[in-house]
């Protein structure tokens, strides 16, 4: 089995979002041989931010010296980006000899699993292959019933923002989505949790007094933002000053969370030097979250997907750009909240350069684009991602500044295009 055709027979399988359950995964993973069991993870579940903490984190682990592994989604360009070891995305030839052995597995099952449950047992070898001292383990979606959650006590759960999703799966109450979040959450771990909507903290609350789990919570009164460029920016928390790679005030909370996280890593035996973090954090990167991609004229990239990440980007954008308006490429997922997605960008945009994501979940560029343009707005629809971004960074040539979001789905074929395009830029 080659890398290409390991990634071809996982996402042959389908999300199956719908078959949210751990049964099948813990089945594949006992034909595996239980390899998670000789693991040690950090397991973060959330609505937003979770991505970022989980890059926060594998970075100051690595400073600090561990062999770690890092479990995200999606990809942004490569399918080899969501399992990495040492900072350093898998290699096509490890995926596939891990990929070879889950399809054996799996094709031995009657019920066959899920592109996200084969996805998380190639990992769990490779990991364990690796010999990974951590795991920094993002959930894909819920938490409870998510297939990450077939793994044993974590040495920490961590809750960063909820807000509503999927709430076809999670439930139709931050409560609800809450209460799915906090089933990564067992006897014998300490939990953190960011302190977000009161109700959240909450159902938190309640879940780790329920199953005995310590718990810190990530109280932001504490947190003190400093100055932001576009080189990064500097915060301070609990008397100590930090210097933080990612842009976006939202940024600082998430990194409140990792300090909280590292805390309970430390009451765990985790030797996490204060060097470290302090290196983890001025050197962690984390692509399409407020990514710049050009200077002059300004061009960054953000595959925030919902009115959450809209209001983050929006503030940040306030800030740096100091009064001008930017060309949107934009593209949106159909299921999406993409009206308030977008009203809250029309203030800051000069005009939205439309594209449709890759998902079958998409809305069509020049159905956004009519939208937009009923709404008294300036957009107009693109068909190929070259054509948007060419015509898009034309206009910042004018304006000063473009913005691509709207999509992880979209900010990957940005991102390509942009490096084929624009090379050594």
């Amino acid at each position: 089995m080659t890398a290409q055709e390991a990634v071809a027979y996982i996402e042959h399988s389908g999300w199956s979002a719908t078959r949210l359950g751990l049964e099948r995964t813990r089945e594949l993973l006992r034909r595996l041989g239980d390899p998670q069991k000789r693991l040690k993870f950090i397991h973060v579940a959330g609505s937003n931010g979770k991505g970022s903490t989980c890059a926060m984190l594998d970075a100051i682990l690595r400073a600090a010296g561990y062999h770690t592994g890092l479990y995200t989604s999606p990809h942004i360009q490569d399918f080899c980006e969501r399992i990495r070891v040492d900072g350093e995305n898998v290699s096509g030839e490890a995926l596939a000899r891990a990929t070879e052995r889950v399809r054996a597995a799996a094709e031995a099952m009657a019920d066959h699993p899920s592109q996200f449950e084969l996805s998380t047992a190639a990992a769990m070898l490779c990991f364990a292959g690796a010999r990974c001292d951590l795991v920094v383990l993002e959930v894909g979606m819920g938490g409870a019933l998510d297939s990450t959650n077939a793994i044993d006590c974590p040495e920490a759960a961590v809750i960063t923002n909820v807000g509503l999703e999927h709430t076809e799966y999670l439930g139709a109450t931050l409560e609800e989505i809450a209460a799915t979040k906090a089933g990564i959450i067992k006897p014998g771990c300490r939990a953190v949790c960011y302190d977000g909507a009161p109700e959240v903290t909450a159902v938190v609350r309640r879940v780790c007094a329920e199953r005995n789990v310590p718990l810190r919570v990530a109280s932001f009164d504490r947190l003190a933002p400093g100055p932001e460029t576009l080189d990064g920016q500097r915060f301070a928390w609990e008397g100590r000053t930090y210097r933080l790679a990612l842009l976006g005030r939202h940024q600082l909370r998430n990194a409140a969370t990792v300090l909280e996280t590292v805390a309970v890593l430390r009451e765990r035996g985790w030797r996490v030097p204060e060097s470290a973090v302090e290196r983890g954090l001025a050197e962690v990167r984390w692509p399409a979250r407020l990514e710049v991609l050009r200077r002059a004229p300004l061009f960054l990239l953000d595959g925030g997907h919902n009115p959450q990440c809209a209001e983050a980007l929006a503030a940040s954008l306030e800030r740096l750009l100091d009064g001008r308006k930017a060309a949107f490429l934009l593209g949106v997922l159909a299921d999406k909240d993409y009206p308030r997605m977008t009203e809250l960008l029309t203030p800051l945009a000069s005009e939205f350069f439309c594209l449709t994501p890759l998902s079958g979940r998409a809305l069509a560029a020049d159905e956004l684009a009519r939208y937009l343009t009923a709404r008294g707005a300036k957009a107009r629809a693109f068909d190929s991602v070259d054509e948007g971004l060419s015509a898009a960074l034309d206009a910042a040539e004018r304006t000063g500044a473009a913005v691509a979001f709207g999509s992880l789905y979209l900010a990957g074929a940005v991102r390509e295009a942009y490096q084929r395009l624009f090379p050594g830029n």
